[in-house]
């Protein structure tokens, strides 16, 4: 998995020019050693640094005696190799555990602070020149491929006429960059794009579709740039699942006006309404995790912040100049051009002297969560496959010391469910080298009961943070249909990650022997799941919990209750994956209101009338025959 650093192509920067509306036309480059501030003067350097040395304290404070909890249990009788590989999994899969657990609790504190704690993780947001008359040109880029074409540009029109109702939809074009390869599809494209343009003044409404995928997503928008990227000030990339309410954008447009070294501001970015059990579930947990662990880690990573790649206002001078990306040397999955791009772009961006920021607010932002089990993890090895690449970026010159960790944290999210699958395949064995007199069983206990709150600290936080607010509770559903959601939620999260992370674990060692992913459309709507396309996919997590439990059986019987919270979800993967696709389930969930979101309960604006979700005026049109199958799913594969 390793890489020549020596090998990798890299692209020298150069100073480039641009305009704001508060500068006129200078030189821009990195900004000069020593400032006191961040290069657009949010947050004094200083108080930063003490952020992540606070940070890293608390973590290293926290790891230290973890890891001396874990060599004391496994070299209580002396020290096999065995023994020996699940310490080195420990210490791999661990540290993103303790700094998740670290953010949550932190972002936790901030959110409770309320108005307080929100100016100390985003005091660009308070600022009073937010209202300022918008000035700067914006460039709304949706990139396709191979996806509904229909219904994402109807999305883009709907925003356009929001835009326009603001006063400010003169700052705005609009652009359809597509990839597709689908003949078929491109035909719908173009229809549907001329029908939606064929009334409207020329010169704002632009759709171009590329021949071949060249670069991915990365390569449609390098694409923009070079031929439209010199006429716009800021770009508003959006996925084909992405909505974004008009006031929201032009809050974030008006923030990167007041300040010029703000390079690219991102949104926190929360799931839509579904119809599908499995979305309905995950990102109900995922967005209370999302909000305290993106809050928390705000606080310190500041002016190193993340890019999505989506739902973001990005400055489109320094992004051409400075943000093109490397191409790797070999031949995929791990050489050529880089997979998942966005942070690599963030870490660039931040090189170049431009602060990347996110909001880490729940404002008008949204994008659509995988419908099912095998979609998720067709999502997550591309984002894996990506990631992997990452380490033949590690020695980019005059990176950020944080961003440099973040293109790290990236590579390490993917080897810690690595290293994790490997320690639940090494436990069993323990047991045929280590004395049960030897082995401290309260410690033991202990230490998986801290590992496993720990793990879910960011949710803990963000249902407390609900739970605190009787308004919040409200917004859910009331306190009864909250509970319910987060118990729901608890039960489908330790099913779902053994089943992610073995996933992830086999995906890597093809890796390995070059099997490599395929970009393409992804499915969207909920569909059903049938037994033998979950089977295709997920028998591995079936025979690899079975031998485990055998194992422990065999071995060590009186231990299998520990081992119960993974092995369940990897012997009851194919049932839970055609379960949670279920139309029934879905449908149930929808009338019972299970894991509702507020956008469930009280549709906005921008949600109104959405295809293919549950809303306010939608909520029961499937409970009256309303098709709840989508397009036939693509075989399970990379």
């Amino acid at each position: 998995m390793n890489a020549d650093n020596k090998e990798m192509v890299q692209r020298a920067m150069h100073p480039f020019r641009t305009t704001t509306p508060d500068m006129t036309e200078t030189a821009i480059e990195t900004e000069p050693m020593g400032c006191a501030t961040t290069p657009a003067g949010i947050q004094p350097v200083a108080v930063l640094a003490r952020r992540r040395v606070m940070v890293s304290a608390l973590v290293i404070a926290t790891l230290a005696p973890l890891a001396w909890a874990v060599m004391t249990v496994l070299g209580a009788g002396g020290w096999h190799w065995i023994e020996i590989a699940v310490f080195c999994c420990f210490l791999v899969a661990s540290p993103l555990t303790v700094l998740g657990f670290w953010n949550a609790i932190i972002g936790l504190v901030l959110i409770l602070r309320g108005e307080a704690g929100r100016k100390l993780v985003s005091p660009f947001a308070t600022d009073h020149r937010h209202d300022q008359p918008v000035m700067l040109q914006t460039a709304v880029l949706l990139t396709l491929r191979n996806e509904d074409a229909e219904r994402a540009i109807t999305r883009l029109s709907d925003l356009q006429r929001a835009l326009d109702r603001t006063g400010c939809g003169d700052r705005f074009a609009f652009f359809v960059l597509s990839d597709t390869d689908d003949v078929e599809i491109a035909a719908r494209e173009e229809q549907a794009f001329a029908a939606w343009t064929a009334h409207e003044p020329a010169g704002r409404f632009f759709y171009r579709r590329r021949d071949k995928n060249t670069g991915f997503k990365a390569g449609n928008v390098r694409d923009f740039l070079d031929r439209w990227g010199a006429g716009y000030d800021l770009m508003l990339p959006l996925d084909a699942d992405s909505v974004m309410g008009a006031d929201t954008i032009l809050r974030l447009v008006r923030i990167m006006q007041a300040f010029p070294r703000l390079g690219i501001l991102q949104s926190l970015v929360v799931g839509l309404p579904s119809r599908s059990a499995f979305a309905r579930i995950f990102q109900f947990g995922m967005r209370h995790g999302m909000r305290s662990y993106t809050t928390g880690s705000a606080w310190w990573a500041g002016d190193c912040g993340p890019y999505w790649g989506h739902n973001a206002v990005v400055r489109v001078a320094p992004f051409h100049h400075a943000c093109d990306l490397p191409l790797l040397p070999g031949t995929p999955p791990l050489g050529g051009h880089i997979l998942s791009h966005d942070q690599v772009e963030a870490v660039l961006m931040r090189r170049a002297g431009y602060e990347v920021r996110v909001l880490p607010e729940e404002t008008e932002s949204w994008e659509e969560n995988p419908p099912t089990l095998v979609d998720f993890t067709k999502r997550d090895l591309r984002w894996c496959q990506g990631n992997m690449q990452y380490w033949r970026l590690l020695g980019l010159e005059n990176l950020k010391a944080v961003s440099r960790f973040q293109l790290v944290a990236a590579i390490q999210m993917y080897l810690g469910a690595f290293a994790w699958m490997l320690m639940v395949a090494l436990t069993p064995l323990l047991v045929f080298v280590m004395q049960p007199g030897d082995f401290p069983i309260g410690l033991g206990i202990a230490l998986f009961v801290a590992m496993f709150v720990m793990s879910a600290t960011p949710k803990i936080a963000g249902i407390l943070d609900v739970a605190l607010s009787a308004e919040r509770r409200a917004a859910y559903g009331g306190t009864l249909r909250f509970t319910a959601g987060a118990m729901a939620e608890f039960v489908f999260s330790i099913l779902l990650a053994p089943v992610a992370a073995l996933r992830v674990t086999l995906f890597m060692i093809g890796l390995v022997f070059g099997r490599s992913v395929i970009w393409s459309g992804q499915a969207r709507d909920a569909h059903a799941l049938s037994w033998t396309t979950a089977a295709s996919g997920l028998w591995p997590q079936t025979l690899f919990g079975l031998a485990i439990v055998t194992l422990f059986l065999i071995a060590a019987p009186t231990t299998l209750p520990w081992a119960l919270p993974v092995v369940t979800g990897l012997i009851l993967a194919i049932p839970f994956a055609v379960a949670t696709a279920s139309p029934w389930l879905g449908a149930w969930t929808e009338r019972m209101k299970l894991c509702a979101i507020p956008e469930e309960l009280s549709t906005p604006a921008p949600l109104q009338g959405l295809d293919g979700h549950v809303t306010a005026r939608a909520v029961g049109s499937a409970m009256r025959g309303a098709p709840l199958t989508g397009p036939a799913l693509p075989e399970p594969g990379e």
